[in-house]
């Protein structure tokens, strides 16, 4: 059995595409209230109404003890928490992050942090451009599991594709992580741009040279080039910085726009971009934008100043 933890959009819309492909999965949620709701109407109202379970997907508030692959969709902030908390259930198991982002206390990545707490388990990445949405209603989407196992990578592979889930491989699981968490950030830049009437060029150079601070920062640590290039890298940072279904292109609008933002909405570039300057700081690396974010986040900077810093930068090679 496949084993989903997490009930947001995403591991909802996994849940609903391998269950679709008639794989035996378990969709969990920490909360007993939600899972008797889902299991009574069939559906996750709350972050995916309107799609009907299928009949063999299985709702619980208990994860179940076997063998299958365990796909973590929490959000990156509380990852460990979750490990911490369920170290018995998932020991030895193939463990598959699904979220994207920087641990904030430990500027650590997902596949990093499962391999520091659960040293004896496969630790996976699965990300890529993907919206909730699209997987849950069956629309074609690609995405990257990265495992530095190339054997189990394979495995995972074969076991996590549907009908309409495509997935590419790759051992770099360092490249898949930060392709992942760093186009939060560049997406948060985006929608600030576009919220504030600056428009389409602005964002298509925005998205450029936050393309090249990815890129700076991932081989620094460790990651490939080609992998940035890919599917969990430039993937999906056009889709993340195009479209408004993104949470943290959304919040980017709020701030161009000066609006309040949901609280109770996950913006994982927030975290991230903190994170991620503290990383570039450490290894001496130039990232404006990324910085930019941090100041606007910080309040302090209004986005106009953003832009005037950025613009008014050394004249330099492309």
């Amino acid at each position: 059995m496949i084993t989903v933890l997490g009930s947001g959009a995403f591991g909802t819309a996994l849940a609903i595409s391998l269950a679709e492909a008639g794989k035996e999965v378990s969709l969990w949620s920490r909360d007993p209230a939600q899972v008797q709701t889902m299991q009574n109407t069939r559906e996750n109202a709350l972050r995916l109404p309107g799609v009907v379970f299928p009949e063999n997907l299985l709702v619980t508030a208990k994860i179940s003890q076997n063998s299958g692959p365990v796909l973590l969709a929490v959000p990156m902030q509380k990852l460990r928490d979750l490990l911490n908390t369920e170290t018995d259930a998932l020991y030895r198991r193939d463990l598959v992050a699904c979220c994207k982002g920087i641990e904030l206390s430990t500027t650590l990545g997902p596949v990093a942090i499962i391999r520091e707490l659960m040293p004896d388990n496969v630790a996976a990445i699965l990300t890529g451009p993907s919206f909730a949405s699209d997987i849950a209603r069956g629309l074609p989407t690609a995405l990257t599991l990265a495992c530095a196992d190339a054997e189990k990578g394979k495995t995972l592979q074969a076991t996590l594709t549907t009908g309409n889930l495509r997935i590419y491989r790759s051992t770099d699981t360092i490249g898949a992580e930060l392709g992942g968490a760093l186009k939060n950030v560049i997406a948060i830049a985006a929608g600030a741009v576009i919220g504030a009437g600056l428009g389409d060029s602005a964002r298509a150079a925005l998205m450029t040279r936050g393309y090249a601070e990815m890129q700076r920062l991932a081989q620094a640590l460790g990651a490939r080039p080609e992998t940035l290039s890919g599917l969990s890298g430039f993937g999906d940072l056009v889709l993340t910085c195009n479209s408004p279904q993104s949470r943290n292109m959304r919040f980017g609008l709020s701030l161009g726009r000066n609006e309040a933002f949901d609280p109770a909405i996950t913006v994982e570039g927030a975290a991230t971009a903190r994170a991620a300057l503290k990383q570039a700081e450490t290894l001496g690396l130039d990232m404006p934008i990324t910085a930019a974010v941090v100041a606007l986040l910080d309040g302090k900077v209004q986005l106009r100043q953003a832009m005037e810093m950025l613009l008014s930068r050394p004249l330099k090679e492309e």
